[in-house]
């Protein structure tokens, strides 16, 4: 059907830039719109989609459950919480013992403290467990994707820029050194993985 909502595609962020993120929008005044968070580097997401190691989690629930995820990628922590609603990623959290390389699709969440500190998380749609080789691979599709938008963040045709620009006061640059520090991170671990199984795990003798 030609009027059916499409989904929309979710966007790859570091967690680094995600929790910078606090600004919410639609962008039409229908009930049923989607809720957009505005990312820092000029990018709206209604979904997100994130990698890395689920290193703790928590029931945090009072009367039902409601588990607290954290999952680190090599620029900070996600949060992520799923309850009843979320039977299939509470299911998951429950089950799992950290720590375990997880993949993520689901929402991004606001959340506004007593003090007017804004808390981002992700509210996850599907929670799947994934190798190493998955997760290095959205590090670098993550890290490009970054790098480009920084790259297209003075660009004046840019609305969601020109929209970060408005509402963070917040230095781009700093996700595209966040973004090379992560390929870097990948570059390091390789390299010790290769030298491991050449038996060079330590530095010859001099």
């Amino acid at each position: 059907m030609s009027g059916a909502p499409t989904r929309e595609v979710a966007r790859r962020a570091f967690a680094a830039e995600f929790n910078d993120a606090s600004y919410t929008f639609k962008e039409s005044e229908d009930e049923r719109a989607p809720v957009y968070l505005l990312l820092p580097t000029g990018e709206r997401a209604n979904r997100v989609f994130v990698v890395g190691t689920l290193t703790e989690k928590e029931d945090v629930g009072e009367d039902s459950e409601y588990w607290r995820g954290r999952v680190v990628d090599p620029t900070g922590t996600f949060f992520v919480y799923a309850g009843q609603y979320q039977p299939d990623a509470a299911g998951m959290l429950r089950e799992l013992e950290p720590p375990a390389y997880v993949a993520i699709a689901g929402k991004p969440r606001t959340f506004e403290t007593d003090d007017g500190t804004v808390n981002v998380s992700v509210r996850p749609e599907s929670i799947t467990v994934v190798d190493d080789s998955t997760r290095d691979r959205w590090v670098v599709e993550t890290a490009q994707r970054t790098i480009e938008r920084v790259a297209a963040f003075d660009d004046d045709a840019n609305e969601y820029a020109a929209m970060a620009r408005e509402q963070y006061d917040l230095p781009v640059e700093q996700y595209r050194e966040a973004a090379i520090d992560a390929l870097e991170g990948l570059d390091e671990e390789a390299d010790a993985g290769d030298a491991g199984e050449s038996g060079e795990s330590e530095p010859p003798a001099q």
